[in-house]
Order: C-alpha cells, then sequence, then structure tokens
C-alpha cells in the first residue's frame, strides 16, 4: 500500500472538504433564517441593537450549531459526493487500476481527521467562551428565567475534612437558613458550628453568621468546649457562586476549567458530577464520531445503484439522526443513574462502529 497521497488523494480529499464546507454555509443560513424568524419579536421587544444581535449572539450561536450537527453535515457530505462517484462509474475505474478499496479510504480517514481535530478544537477550547455570551443574551432577551439550580440540602465537603450542610438558600437576600458547618480530623468530629442563618457579604468575601452555636469536641467527651453568640464573622471555601450554579456552568468552561470543576466537585462529593462528566465525555465523543459515519456513509454509498443517489441521501439521513438521536437519548441513562457517564455518552459510538465495522467488510463484496 502507497503511504504518499496520490492526485487521487487530494481529489477525494477536495471533495469531502469543499462539500462538508459547501453543506455547512447552506445549512447554517438556512437555520439562521428560521431563528431570526422566530426571535425577532423578543429583539423588537427588547429593542436589541443589530450590533449585539450579530456579535454577540449569532457569532457565537454559529460554532455551537455547527459543532452540535458535525456528525450530520459529515454523514451527508460522505454520502453526497461518494454516491456521484459512484454513478459517475469514478468508483469503478479507482479500483480497475489496482486501488484496493482499503487503500481508497485513506483520503476519507484523512478528511474525517482533519474534521474531527476542527471539532475538538471548538469542543475543548472555543466553543465553551462563545457559549458565555450566548448564554448571557439568550437569558437576558429570549427567555427572561433565571436558570440557577434549586439550592435545598445542599451537602458540600469544602475541604478535607471540613463539610458545609444548607437546608435552603435564598437567592433574594443571599441566605443560607440551618447552616453547619463539621470539621473532621483522623475520622473523628473535632468542631461542630451551627447558625440559624449565613448571610453573604461582598465586601469581605465571607459570611456573617446569625445566632451561632460551636461546639469544639474532646477526646473525652466530659470537656467539650461550647460556645454561641448573635453574630459571627467567618471566610470559608464556600461562595454564592456554589449556591447559584446555572444549568449551562459546565458549558460555559474551557476544558482545563472544567476538569478543575469535576476536581472540585468530586472532592466535595457532589451530586451533580455526573452531569459535568457527560459535558466531558461529550467532548471527546462527538469528534470522534466523524471517522465512524466517514466509515458508514462510504459503506453504504460506494455502489452504483439503479435508482441514483436519492435512496442514498436518505438512507444516509435517517441513519445519522436515529444516532444523533441515540446520543441525546443515552444520557437519559445517567440522569437516572443505570449507566456511569463514559458508558452512556460512548455507547452510540461503540455501536454505531460495529456497525460501519460489518458494512465496511460488505463493501468490497
Amino acid at each position: 500500500m502507497d503511504p504518499f497521497p496520490r492526485k487521487i488523494d487530494w481529489y477525494i480529499m477536495k471533495k469531502f472538504m469543499m462539500t462538508f464546507f459547501i453543506a455547512l454555509i447552506l445549512i447554517i443560513g438556512i437555520v439562521l433564517i428560521f431563528d431570526i424568524s422566530e426571535k425577532v419579536d423578543d429583539f423588537v421587544e427588547h429593542q436589541v441593537t443589530l450590533k449585539s444581535i450579530v456579535f454577540d449572539y449569532y457569532l457565537n450561536f454559529i460554532p455551537y450549531f455547527m459543532n452540535m450537527f458535525s456528525p450530520l453535515f459529515v454523514f451527508i457530505t460522505v454520502i453526497f459526493f461518494t454516491s456521484r462517484m459512484a454513478a459517475n462509474s469514478e468508483i469503478v475505474a479507482i479500483l480497475s487500476c489496482g486501488v484496493s478499496f482499503h487503500r481508497m479510504m485513506v483520503p476519507y480517514i484523512a478528511s474525517a481527521l482533519l474534521i474531527a481535530l476542527l471539532s475538538l478544537g471548538l469542543n475543548l477550547w472555543v466553543i465553551p467562551h462563545a457559549n458565555i455570551q450566548r448564554n448571557e443574551f439568550e437569558a437576558k432577551y429570549i427567555r427572561y428565567k433565571d436558570k440557577s439550580t434549586a439550592s435545598k440540602n445542599v451537602h458540600y465537603q469544602i475541604s478535607p475534612g471540613q463539610f458545609v450542610f444548607v437546608e435552603n438558600f435564598s437567592k433574594v437576600n443571599n441566605t443560607a437558613y440551618k447552616f453547619t458547618l463539621e470539621t473532621v480530623e483522623n475520622n473523628r468530629l473535632v468542631s461542630k458550628l451551627s447558625a440559624e442563618s449565613a448571610v453573604w457579604d461582598e465586601k469581605v468575601g465571607g459570611w456573617r453568621l446569625r445566632k451561632y452555636f460551636i461546639r469544639d469536641y474532646a477526646e473525652n467527651s466530659l470537656h467539650d468546649r461550647v460556645r454561641c453568640g448573635d453574630r459571627l464573622d467567618t471566610v470559608i471555601n464556600l461562595t454564592i457562586t456554589d449556591f447559584l450554579r446555572r444549568k449551562d456552568t459546565v458549558e460555559n468552561q474551557d476544558i482545563n476549567e472544567l476538569n478543575d470543576f469535576i476536581a472540585m466537585q468530586r472532592m466535595r462529593g457532589d451530586a451533580n458530577v455526573d452531569f459535568s462528566l457527560v459535558e466531558w465525555h461529550n467532548r471527546f465523543a462527538l469528534p470522534f464520531s466523524a471517522f465512524i459515519l466517514t466509515i458508514l456513509g462510504v459503506s453504504l454509498s460506494s455502489k452504483k445503484k439503479r435508482g441514483g443517489i436519492g435512496w442514498n441521501l436518505a438512507a444516509g439521513i435517517a441513519l445519522c439522526f436515529i444516532y444523533i438521536l441515540f446520543m441525546k437519548f443515552s444520557q437519559m441513562f445517567v440522569a437516572t443513574g443505570a449507566l456511569p457517564p463514559w458508558v452512556a455518552i460512548w455507547m452510540p459510538n461503540f455501536i454505531f462502529a460495529i456497525i460501519a465495522g460489518v458494512l465496511y467488510t460488505l463493501a468490497p463484496k
């Protein structure tokens, strides 16, 4: 097998990339038209400037949408131009010149690699920062609703050996009710601080406790130290942002920030860590799908059919939508606790990789 690129390799790669970006531009253009028509009333009602609509929203919306449906774009691209090559007997000519079916796949895989790297770069760094402005714009002008998650019965390990318990947190006055701070050393409770309420003080970056009660536990319970009072100021590794986590928080974090956030959630024993792990695995699983759908697309469309490319396109689009729905549906297993995040997110890739492998084995025959 010749490892060096030939003219036919550049020919296939050129067709692949050109068709991909043309399909991308056309579909994004159609989506933008429908999206603008749907949101124009909101823009007019809030008197949003054209500059804000273009630069704050749509320039940040396009990378998000493009990456979210990149598997569909890749699959349509491969199905479309490979079916045309088969209809024009180009694939027959390539194979007749002594190029094996496996060797013909090299430019396809190389093109899929370029798209996967582009998608990975967008997923890890570009889109999270674009999401910050996009989500702020939507929250201000489109959704109008606070997406902060409910803060009830919060249990956090804020640092090794320090545990915070809050019965309820009010976003109106930044107050945590039924506040408890426990300190554990060598598996022994050494101190417990309880307060009726804890009010966040923005100036000092700490909490003002009201009607507090502190008990320091000695090894001999007869010598416990007890203190109480009406007010106590304290600074701990907990801020109001920990209570006001939005559902889109992880969407706004690049890969380094997301890794730190997951580590913090694991240290605190936060039950929402599974949803952060879903986001982490999604960022790698989605680019990997470019390889699977490329192999699947070539296997389905490399043979010349009497009905033309219409059947290939219809079957390909239907299969791709099943794949995308499967990826979204599998996340439900994480919410119910049926599967760990990595299994749920990578399961569609694993299943469709088997399907692609079977079809690829049958294609040369």
